[in-house]
């Protein structure tokens, strides 16, 4: 994929992808009523790589014993 950097584009389309940060909502270009391209920001989720799944797990008996019966 090609790239280029955000001064090489026209000043009105740095105006679309500041605007598209700023609200977050994309904006679809058209040409003759036929979408062609969108400007959308990217979602950058944030997620701590050390903890992620913390209190996500449940204990659901003993963790020395088994919890199921054994059949004698």
């Amino acid at each position: 994929m090609q790239q280029i950097t955000l001064a090489e584009l026209p000043e009105t389309v740095q105006n679309l992808i500041n605007q598209a940060q700023k609200t977050g909502e994309p904006f679809t270009i058209i040409q003759n009523g036929i979408a062609i391209a969108i400007i959308s920001p990217i979602n950058k989720n944030k997620r701590a790589a050390f903890g992620a799944m913390k209190d996500s797990g449940k204990i659901t008996g003993d963790i020395v014993e088994p919890t199921y019966d054994e059949i004698t």
